[in-house]
């Protein structure tokens, strides 16, 4: 091998890292990338020089450089405030807004078939019959509904809430890569369950009280659970048609893009359990249970459709960034 020659076509290389380890934690997260880069790129020539070359020189030069670039790569990585915020500003939104069709069409065929069965139930004592006793209906409508809300603790049920529609999400959202199969029974049995009570409320004249226990923390739990089926639908759908890509590339761009939305709904699922523990049974004025409802759901759609235009604009999609902290270390 040519040493000179060999020098004089990575010496640029070599020196640029040696710039970029010496400016030590003052790096952009452009900069990070490209020092991870280099580094990985000059372990490379190093191993290529102590094969090839005798030269003690150069090898002592890159080993050096090699050493201070793994310390340098090993506490790289960006800080966790700047994952964090990207997250929270970038990749959940505009995984979200990217769903919104499919978010919006599960809102509206799920809300349809909750209010038609309602319906149903409100104008059929014989459908009623068959759902529960009279004895059973009276006590689920006078007592047993509104009791729920309150025969916990409040820290201890938004806690429980939290857990289960966690669980509940990640069903739909994950499974949704078996064609979607699971996560349409999640979608129809949330939406019987509360067509069933509804209709139940209603036809015992207890309509006012099932909105306004309801609604407060309903919105935004019904959103979330809507924007998982639409996360997990959109999976199983990618398997049947994945576009131009090829069916692997799509299935783990959209797997990512699913974590993303799973992530983000953990934060969003929280919100909607504390306000069903500390609102829904224990802020006795109904207005003002329904607005704190309102302006949180208000709140989530504005960030959405903020947040989530700006970066799909940008070519965004909520793809998760799983790159690793550490570079391979070769040499």
């Amino acid at each position: 091998m040519d040493v000179d020659a060999y020098v004089a076509a990575h010496n640029a290389d070599w020196q640029r890292l040696e710039r970029l380890i010496n400016r030590g934690r003052r790096l952009s997260g452009t900069e990070i990338d490209e020092l991870v880069e280099l580094y990985q790129r000059t372990a490379t020539h190093l191993s290529v020089v102590r094969s090839s070359s005798p030269d003690p020189q150069l090898v002592g030069r890159l080993s050096s450089l090699v050493a201070r670039g793994r310390a340098a790569v090993a506490g790289a990585q960006a800080p966790l405030w700047r994952d964090v915020s990207r997250f929270a500003t970038v990749s959940f939104p505009a995984a979200a807004y990217r769903m919104r069709w499919w978010w919006l069409g599960n809102a509206v065929l799920g809300n349809l078939l909750a209010l038609a069965l309602a319906i149903w139930i409100v104008h059929s004592p014989e459908v009623q019959a068959t759902i529960a006793t009279p004895d059973e209906i009276r006590e689920l409508v006078d007592r047993d509904f509104a009791n729920y809300y309150t025969e916990h603790s409040a820290s201890s049920f938004a806690f429980q809430v939290w857990i289960n529609n966690a669980w509940v999400s990640a069903v739909a959202l994950i499974f949704g890569i078996m064609l979607g199969i699971p996560t349409v029974y999640v979608l129809l049995m949330n939406q019987i369950n509360l067509g069933v009570v509804g209709g139940l409320m209603f036809a015992s004249g207890k309509g006012s009280i099932f909105f306004g226990l309801i609604l407060p923390h309903g919105l935004l739990e019904l959103t979330a659970v809507y924007l998982a089926c639409a996360g997990g639908l959109k999976l199983g759908w990618t398997v049947v048609d994945p576009g131009r890509r090829t069916r692997g590339q799509a299935l783990a761009e959209e797997g990512r893009s699913a974590v993303s939305i799973a992530i983000g709904l953990v934060g969003v699922l929280l919100v909607s359990g504390l306000i069903e523990g500390f609102v829904t049974g224990w802020v006795h004025v109904t207005w003002l249970r329904i607005g704190i409802g309102v302006v949180a759901e208000v709140a989530f759609l504005s960030y959405v459709i903020v947040l989530g235009r700006r970066a799909t604009r940008r070519g965004e999609t909520g793809d998760a960034d799983l790159r690793p902290d550490l570079a391979p270390v070769s040499g």
